[in-house]
C-alpha cells in the first residue's frame, strides 16, 4: 500500500509520520486489497482542546473510504481515525466475495 503523508500548514514531523505510517502498515495487512491512503494532518484553532485534525482517505477497488477526527492530540486523532476506518472496512470485506 502506497502512504502519502501531508502536513498542512504544519512543520513535518518524523516520529508523527512514522507512527501513522507503522499503524496503516498494520491494517494493509489485514486488508491486503488497499491501494493508498492519503493522511492530512492539519490545525485548526477554533477549540483549543480539540484542535488537532487527522484526516485519512483510503483507495482500494470501489468507492474510497474517508475518516475524520479532531482531538488534544494527533496521536489521539490517528488512534481514532484508523478506529473509524476499521469499522468501515469490515462492513466493505462483508460485501467482497471471493469466487
Amino acid at each position: 500500500m502506497t502512504i502519502n503523508i501531508q502536513f498542512v500548514n504544519l512543520d513535518y514531523s518524523d516520529s508523527l509520520a512514522e507512527h501513522t505510517t507503522e499503524r496503516l502498515n498494520k491494517m494493509a495487512e489485514k486488508y491486503d486489497w488497499l491501494i493508498s491512503a492519503d493522511v492530512f494532518f492539519k490545525e485548526e484553532g477554533n477549540e483549543p482542546e480539540k484542535d488537532k485534525i487527522c484526516n485519512i482517505k483510503l483507495s482500494m477497488p470501489g468507492p474510497q473510504i474517508f475518516a475524520t477526527s479532531d482531538e488534544k492530540n494527533y496521536e489521539m486523532a490517528v488512534k481514532e481515525t484508523i478506529s473509524d476506518l476499521e469499522v468501515q472496512l469490515k462492513k466493505r470485506k462483508q460485501t467482497y466475495k471471493t469466487y
